[in-house]
Parts: C-alpha cells; structure tokens; sequence
C-alpha cells in the first residue's frame, strides 16, 4: 500500500470510526475500533518520533470527533510505545520482512492474526480503564475489553484481506 492509499484509507477509517463504529455496542460490550488500523500499518522500520506523533494526531483527530477528550490520543500513544515489542514477540527479525508494513501477506495470516490481536488488546485495555478511571465494575471493564477487542481483531483483519485482494485482481 503506496503513501496515498494510506492517507485514503486513513481518512476514510477516522470518518468511519466517528460517524458510524462511535455508535456501535455490541451487547452492551463490543465497541469496534477500526481506526487502528491506520497505527497497525505503519513501517516496522519507522522511526519512534514519527510513529508517536502520527499515533497521537490520529487519536487527537478521532477525540475531536467522538468527543473524548483526548483518551483516544493518550491510549493510542501508550499503544504505540509497545508496538515494537509486541512485533518481536512474532517476529524473530524485523529486516528479514519483504515489506517493513505488516500485513497478512507480509507476515502471514496467523502471525498477523496474533499482532493484531495483541495491539488490539493493549490499546483496548488503555482506553477502558482511563474511561472508567477506577477498578470499581473490574468485570464489565475486563468484558467490554475482551469483546472489543475480538471484534476489532476480526474487523481490522478483514480489512487488510480487502486490500490484498484488490492488489491480487490487478496483477
């Protein structure tokens, strides 16, 4: 995915999360959050300033529209300053990637699958917990960020099998 697509698909995905996915609940508990999409995609190999500040600006952006006053901003930033560990978990070396976006085709569907899960979890479990601020109703917290996260998980890989099969069809 060149630099436009990415843009493209940035601002689609942010319109997307504020006027549609904002309004979504699944049982009480599921809320989707696509626009991570945007955070999963970025190089492995960029580097920690930019990959901070376009984490930030993109959950500033979303704040602005769902009116959260900058939880997203603070929940995607932590997110962001774990993700290189979490890729060394599946991955054993960063530069023996073809292509340094991760991607079903570049890492593989299950490895994929496992970091999008983890990153998915992490910034589930940030932005729960700076909502609700304190451990009082810990069950429904820990329910609201295992649904949201299986329910973004399978959001944002469905996703990205999208956009591998358009590039597939035009080859």
């Amino acid at each position: 995915m060149n630099n436009i697509a990415l843009i493209f698909w940035s601002i689609a995905l942010i319109l997307l999360q504020a006027l549609v996915f904002n309004h979504v609940c699944l049982f009480g508990y599921a809320v989707p959050f696509v626009f991570l999409y945007i955070l999963v995609k970025l190089p492995l190999n960029m580097s920690k300033e930019w990959l901070f500040t376009i984490a930030f600006f993109v959950g500033l952006i979303v704040d602005i529209f769902s009116d959260t006053l900058g939880m997203n901003a603070l929940a995607c930033t932590l997110t962001m300053a774990l993700r290189r560990p979490v890729i060394r978990l599946y991955v054993a070396r960063e530069d023996e990637l073809t292509d340094p976006r991760p991607g079903l085709r570049t890492l593989g569907t299950f490895t994929f699958i496992k970091f999008v899960l983890t990153v998915s979890l992490i910034f589930c479990t940030f932005i729960f917990f700076i909502e609700s601020f304190s451990t009082l109703g810990l069950v429904r917290v820990l329910l609201r960020i295992g649904a949201s996260t299986l329910l973004t998980t399978l959001l944002i890989v469905g996703i990205d099998s999208l956009t591998i099969r358009k590039r597939e069809e035009r080859l």
